[in-house]
């Protein structure tokens, strides 16, 4: 199936159309927040017509929904490069405080788009709701699992989730991206406390202490 651009007059897939709608309601949303911005400026960034974004998303909680889903796509593939290439288990778990630091730095950074998103809509819309509450589980058991593989259990990383999660809303407030470094030397102290000081040449993570 192909659909029409508005500009040029070319035939474009409509799967670009999709995520070129997406991502255009992902800058506005997160930059201004949901409901400040309209369809109508949707449209507009997105280069499409009204008739066009409305046979994609027929209303806008629609719209809401997938881009949190692409954000969420986003962030698993953030945490996925964070740690390839990291063999202790224990160096993955702290990877995540890497990745939250180089996106705290971002220009466009403000905050978690899905604890965004809760705010303005979870009280009203269940799917956003819904969204957010899977987005975060997703992350619990992520970080579960690299718990469970560096010889930690729920509670470790029921307690790292809660670092990275206060880091983001911090960060997100105080414009301060020392955040993530501050929650990854709380969460080497928790790790150590867990499973005890590294072992190896200068330990297993030393190198990396900040």
């Amino acid at each position: 199936m192909t659909t029409t651009g508005t500009t040029t007059g070319t035939v474009a897939p409509a799967d670009d159309v999709r995520q070129r709608i997406v991502a255009a309601a992902d800058a506005l949303f997160y930059g201004r927040g949901i409901q400040a911005v309209g369809m109508d400026e949707v449209r507009a960034a997105a280069g499409v017509s009204l008739k066009r974004l409305y046979t994609q998303f027929p209303g806008k909680e629609q719209l809401v929904l997938a881009v949190l889903d692409a954000r969420h796509r986003q962030w698993q593939d953030g945490l996925t490069a964070a740690a390839a290439g990291i063999a202790a288990p224990r160096d993955r778990l702290l990877a995540v405080y890497d990745f939250l630091e180089r996106w705290f730095t971002d220009d466009t950074f403000r905050g978690c788009g899905f604890i965004n998103a809760f705010g303005e809509l979870g009280a009203t819309s269940p799917g956003v709701a819904q969204a957010a509450r899977a987005h975060k589980e997703s992350f619990q058991v992520y970080v579960a699992a690299l718990a469970e593989e560096a010889g930690g259990d729920a509670d470790l990383a029921a307690q790292l989730v809660l670092l990275a999660e206060g880091a983001q809303t911090t960060a997100a407030i105080s414009g301060r991206p020392d955040a993530a470094r501050q929650a990854r030397r709380a969460a080497q102290v928790l790790v150590e406390a867990a499973l005890g000081a590294p072992t190896g040449p200068g330990g297993a993570d030393g190198a990396r202490v900040r």
